[in-house]
């Protein structure tokens, strides 16, 4: 059975249809608070890693000191050959671990924006599972390059990389599948002033609208994750 182990970064962006996930598989987890002075796992402690989403940037160390230390395990884990999911600020972290840069977009994309997969994604099995096309909720202005190795998974209008898998065992996603409704509320709750930014971004009644998609995203979030927490990542 994998042991999981879910980093997450501030108050309002937790696991939700994750959570979901992991009821439904029956497998054990253990959320951190790195935000409220909760302590980074041990390599030992987990099989997969998932670095959830935050408002923050890579480089905002000194403003949250456990960015070095997570930056640290992340770079660790990949070493020791674990399994990882970076959703967002997690996406970004898993990128500059892998030697990509991160860096502002010059616009915003917030709200419902559809991706679609790229034709390179058919030479990894993961790619190869996952739909053509997605409708996936975006809450960013910074975004991932494409490590050495990487294969592409998806773009959208605005952001080119939207995902990648590198060595089949490790997932950025640039994009939030895990939201539910509930999620939703909760960032536009905490971060309703970033629908002031310029770019692709929709108003909160058109976010709170488009929460009906958070039933579609959730098959290719399952599939991703069985993948990632089953024998099907295995390298060969």
């Amino acid at each position: 059975m994998k042991r999981i182990a879910i980093l997450q970064h501030v108050a309002f962006e937790g696991p939700a249809r994750i959570a979901d996930w992991l009821a439904l598989r029956n497998l054990p987890a253990r959320t951190h608070h790195l935000y409220a002075g909760d302590a980074l796992p041990q390599l030992d402690d987990f099989d997969l890693l998932i670095l959830l989403g935050g408002p923050m940037n890579i480089d905002e160390e000194h403003l949250h000191p456990w960015l070095g230390a997570e930056k640290r395990l992340l770079r660790n884990a990949l070493a020791a050959g674990k399994r990882v999911l970076g959703i967002c600020l997690g996406g970004q972290l898993l990128a500059d671990a892998l030697g990509a840069r991160v860096a502002a977009m010059g616009q915003s994309e917030i709200g419902w924006w559809p991706l679609e997969k790229y034709a390179d994604s058919r030479h990894s099995p993961l790619g190869r599972m996952l739909p053509q096309r997605l409708m996936a909720l975006h809450w960013h202005a910074q975004a991932f390059g494409l490590p050495q190795d990487a294969i592409a998974l998806y773009g959208s209008a605005v952001c080119r990389w939207q995902g990648f898998v590198w060595e089949e065992r490790a997932v950025a996603l640039q994009c939030h599948l895990e939201s539910t409704p509930e999620s939703v509320e909760a960032l536009l709750v905490h971060a309703g002033e970033d629908l002031r930014m310029a770019g692709a971004v929709q108003d909160a009644a058109s976010i709170r609208e488009g929460s009906d998609h958070c039933r579609s995203p959730g098959m290719p979030l399952y599939r991703l994750l069985d993948y990632l927490s089953g024998p099907h990542a295995a390298l060969r």
